[in-house]
């Protein structure tokens, strides 16, 4: 487990490069939609807004302790497996098999701050297959199991399992010259996923017309896919010198951060569409809920953790 210490002086100054943007991104979009409003400017004030929340929530939670910061990370699965559940709209006599599936979460992070891989790594996805048909045959009511199996499994493996790989980066050792190596890890993902998202929209708005899903996700577009992929890149070129890799492994692991942080966020637009539903829950007022919000990390997540493991901890 890394020791307790602050962020590093090069971590603090990337953090206060970030909130010198996030000030103007801010007061520039607010003009922008007091002089010409519309469902763009609003559209890019919300963002802004969204990432005041993000940059909050990883300050507090990331510069505390990283017990804290495991906590963090239980309670974002925690609400965005309950904003999942919720919208599944599932019957009364399911209600017991429901609360069993939340007892799997603070397992699942006490298995990532223990570093105990193995267990870990099978807990929902073995765990949750067997335990949770057991508790519904129990419940003796056959009608609708199957989907309360699959629903209850898939989203422990979304909202859980895939976010729980955030709680990992702490436990894994520390590497050599570093202050708090998984800071640098977490910080460049949640960084470089939700700017990807902004690449996207940028790009898609002023080059993008041919739509990328456009069942799915009417908005994306395959120049904003790219424009994504591009500016993820130089992000992460950008961010290189804050952590423990080559430029050639930040730069690559920025794609595949980028790459499957699109397919995550189609992923949740795939099911609201499904529900018919626009944001998970009003959570956060004015911006969807938090499933909304981490919906690319449900996919990047898993991608990212393993890129860095293999390179470097196996």
């Amino acid at each position: 487990m890394s020791e307790y210490v602050l962020f590093s002086n090069d971590h603090l100054w990337y953090l206060a490069i970030f909130l010198f943007v996030l000030v103007i991104a801010t007061i520039a979009f607010q003009i922008y939609h007091k002089v010409a409003p519309s469902a763009t400017s609003l559209n890019l004030v919300e963002r802004t807004n969204s990432w005041w929340v993000i940059f909050v929530f990883y300050f507090i939670g990331m510069g505390i302790h990283h017990v804290v910061s495991i906590f963090m990370f239980m309670f974002i699965s925690f609400i965005a497996h309950r904003e999942l559940v919720s919208n599944l709209n599932f019957s009364l006599s399911s209600r017991r098999v429901i609360f069993w599936s939340y007892l799997f979460i603070p397992v699942q992070y006490y298995l990532a701050y223990k570093a105990e891989l193995v267990a870990f790594l099978v807990l929902i996805p073995v765990g949750g297959l067997l335990l949770i048909s057991v508790r519904t045959i129990l419940n003796d009511v056959p009608e609708n199991s199957i989907r309360v199996f699959g629903q209850l499994h898939w989203s422990l493996l979304l909202t859980t399992f895939t976010i729980s790989h955030l709680a990992y980066f702490i436990s894994l050792p520390n590497i050599s010259g570093t202050i708090r190596s998984y800071q640098e890890f977490i910080f460049f993902l949640i960084f470089v996923s939700q700017s990807n998202d902004i690449f996207q929209y940028v790009f898609g708005k002023i080059f993008g017309n041919k739509k990328l899903s456009k069942n799915i996700s009417p908005g994306k577009t395959i120049v904003g896919a790219i424009g994504g992929v591009v500016g993820s890149m130089t992000l992460g070129y950008f961010l290189s010198p804050l952590m423990p890799l080559t430029v050639e492994q930040t730069v690559i692991a920025a794609i595949i951060i980028s790459i499957t942080g699109i397919f995550g966020d189609l992923n949740i637009s795939t099911v609201k569409r499904d529900l018919s539903i626009k944001d998970m829950s009003n959570f956060i007022p004015g911006h969807g809920g938090v499933l909304d919000r981490i919906d690319s990390l449900t996919f990047s997540t898993v991608a990212f953790f393993y890129l860095i493991y293999f390179w470097i901890y196996k």
